[in-house]
């Protein structure tokens, strides 16, 4: 994203050394077809053919233009078009569907009851209605599901390691997203566990310029530091959303690394290269005949905390060394 589909960036490395990794489609010369729906922007030919996404499939046995074909469909920001984008999908009868995020697998569940769908991005998929629970899903949907409520209080405590002496936090939240209420809920126990106050900003963005006027409460509410929550539009608009809390002076905490490569100050979230390779295993599994009500539900392994040294620069920070040690990544000034 401009890493894309969420995130991916590694380089393909494959060889001879695949060939017995080749599946029974491949022996019955049967093609696969499946299809990908997401909210945000399509990648570039060079970010897809990198991705962690497909070069596990390429490992597990599976190449496009050979025993597969991949329909990539993006809404490019724009809510509206996801129905029609999950319908024609369905429409071309796909094998399975990847939908990432909470809005666009909501999508992908209207749009079909018996087509597999493989979910990426959503932040707990019991408490969004996509599956019965964890270990059991029941229906047509599998996949990863996050971990929320322990990533949102841990957003709190990074930001007070790293801003000593907040006490007003903003949260901005896109109302959109399924899950709002309830992460909005979960921030709400962490501060009072914190003893910190929130302000909560819900951001309707059909438009990025939409997007200045809201932030005229944080000065009214005084917060002196924002947690962004989950939400795919936020990704799209991430630039623009980062250079408005830039132009604040407020240090925030991000979902994901995308944020903090256009310029935010810190995320913590599950490593997505990770998350995209395990994508490619559910695929492979429903591919070769598994049924997405016995595949459990997966929960991210590995979670991430990447910190821009040049922002907090910017925005006169120090930050602690204590939490510089605990960094899996420091963007450091040029």
């Amino acid at each position: 994203m401009q890493r894309s589909f969420i995130g991916f960036l590694i380089i393909l490395a494959l060889g001879f050394f695949v060939a017995p990794l080749c599946s029974n489609a491949q022996q019955s010369g049967k093609v696969y077809r499946i299809g990908l729906l997401g909210l945000g922007l399509p990648p570039s030919e060079a970010q897809w053919q990198q991705s962690p996404f497909l070069q596990a499939l390429r490992e597990l046995g599976w190449h496009e233009g050979q025993n597969l074909v991949i329909e990539r469909r993006y809404a490019e920001g724009m809510l509206d078009r996801l129905p029609a984008l999950a319908a024609e999908l369905v429409g071309l009868k796909v094998d399975l569907i990847v939908a990432g995020g909470a809005i666009a697998i909501r999508a992908a569940q209207h749009a079909t009851s018996t087509i597999p769908i493989v979910m990426t991005g959503v932040a707990d998929a019991v408490r969004a209605g996509f599956v019965a629970s964890l270990a059991r899903p029941g229906g047509n949907i599998t996949g990863m599901s996050g971990m929320a409520s322990v990533i949102i209080a841990k957003w709190l405590e990074l930001l007070k390691e790293a801003v000593p002496g907040v006490s007003c936090v903003a949260v901005l939240a896109d109302p959109a997203n399924p899950l709002t209420p309830w992460m909005v809920s979960e921030a709400e126990l962490a501060a009072r566990a914190l003893g910190v106050r929130l302000s909560i900003l819900n951001l309707e963005i059909p438009d990025p310029s939409t997007l200045e006027p809201a932030f005229a409460a944080l000065t009214t509410e005084r917060a002196e530091a924002v947690i962004v929550l989950p939400a795919e539009r936020f990704f799209v608009h991430r630039k623009r959303l980062v250079d408005l809390v830039a132009h604040h002076q407020l240090p925030a905490i991000y979902p994901g690394r995308g944020f903090v490569e256009a310029g935010g100050l810190l995320s913590y979230d599950a490593n997505l290269t990770e998350g995209s390779r395990r994508a490619a295993t559910y695929v492979d599994k429903i591919l070769k005949g598994a049924k997405p009500a016995d595949l459990p539900v997966e929960r991210p392994m590995k979670f991430e905390l990447i910190i821009n040294l040049k922002t907090a620069k910017a925005f006169g920070l120090t930050i602690p060394p204590t939490l510089l040690m605990l960094a899996d990544e420091v963007i450091r000034e040029d």
